[in-house]
């Protein structure tokens, strides 16, 4: 196992990686709409996905691999009501790359945020 770690997304906020490699492929945590700085952007569940694919993609990046190659992703939203307007932005980061996907609506999340996304990528 090696563990992932870069400056251009927000630094965890509690005792885990930001992502893990091993045998192949890489486990993020999930990624909330944080900047790389540690402020959590408020703003529209669509500004608030878009920063997640920013943290998602620092962190693909720095793991060796990128948003073509994730084969899961797992979507925490907090209103199940907002949710196309999520897959919307989802769509546009994946384009017609397909992976398999749980989207599954929470009470709450970390720091209140709107959505968290994490995802397994091969490397």
């Amino acid at each position: 196992m090696n563990y992932v770690a870069t400056k251009d997304a927000p630094q965890a906020i509690g005792p885990y990686a930001q992502a893990v490699k091993a045998n192949g492929f890489v486990y993020t945590s999930g990624q909330l709409p944080m900047t790389p700085n540690g402020q959590l952007l408020e703003g529209t569940i669509e500004e608030q996905t878009h920063q997640v694919f920013a943290n998602l993609k620092a962190v693909l990046e720095e793991a060796g691999t990128s948003l073509d190659k994730v084969i899961k992703a797992t979507v925490f939203i907090k209103d199940m009501n907002q949710f196309a307007a999520l897959n919307g932005v989802y769509a546009e980061h994946f384009g017609s790359h397909t992976p398999a996907r749980s989207t599954v609506e929470v009470a709450r999340l970390p720091k209140d945020a709107a959505v968290e996304i994490e995802v397994i990528a091969v490397i």
